[in-house]
């Protein structure tokens, strides 16, 4: 640890996060493998909203003994004025191969992958410091309330909310795990521009979500 006077507040360090974009909607085929990814235009926000990792005490001794901590879950909302047609089969909406533009609801919800990225910011350089990664496995969206009102004077566009809720998949070393985050401002640039490569797609390639051990083996390999 860096040995001196602590100084708050210097020129460059004055960091902050702000807004969220270049979603995308990743579907998992029937080995659990997300091997394709749209575009979730519209985007509006993402809440990460984590659970559990409550401590519970234990008494012993006419003393407080020591903590057990619940397992940590982690959970979400997406707000966004539009989704990708893929959404429906997450969203509990069956099709028809007979009937197209016929959508059936209550139906199962699948699983699905997400990926969305964040901006970070500093008084140098404002929002073009760095931006953060967001991989989120796992996730299953709860039904949701959907408000249609009248056009008026003052129209406005609805937006569309859900809840999520993520089962955390395997990474090695580490507890299972539904999220990762990735910063640009310390991941190697070279490496991370491959990574995104691979989240986005290419000219001959369609967007995938990594494993987690796949994304960190993609960050470290020389």
């Amino acid at each position: 640890m860096p040995i001196g006077v602590l100084e708050w507040d210097q020129i460059g360090e004055r960091y902050y996060e702000t807004g969220v974009d270049h979603g995308v909607l990743y579907i998992p085929n029937s080995s659990g493998v997300y091997d394709d990814g749209v575009a979730w235009n519209g985007l509006v926000s993402v809440t990460e909203s984590p659970s559990g990792a409550e401590a519970t005490a234990q008494y012993a001794d006419n003393i407080k003994y020591l903590n057990l901590v619940s397992v940590e879950e982690f959970g979400g909302t997406l707000e966004a004025f539009t989704y990708p047609p893929e959404w429906s089969q997450f969203d509990g909406l069956g099709t028809s191969e007979d009937a197209a533009g016929v959508f059936i609801g209550q139906q199962v919800r699948k699983m699905f992958g997400l990926s969305y990225r964040t901006r970070v910011g500093n008084d140098v350089d404002g929002d073009a410091f760095a931006y953060k990664l967001h991989l989120v496995y796992g996730c299953l969206a709860s039904p949701s309330e959907k408000a249609y009102n009248t056009v008026n004077d003052s129209p406005e566009a609805i937006t569309f909310s859900w809840t999520i809720t993520t089962t955390p998949v395997p990474v090695t070393g580490f507890q299972p795990t539904s999220l990762i985050v990735i910063d640009s401002a310390t991941a190697d640039p070279t490496k991370l521009t491959a990574l995104e490569t691979t989240l986005y797609g290419a000219v001959a390639a369609k967007p995938t979500l990594p494993t987690p051990d796949a994304v960190i083996t993609a960050l470290t390999t020389p």
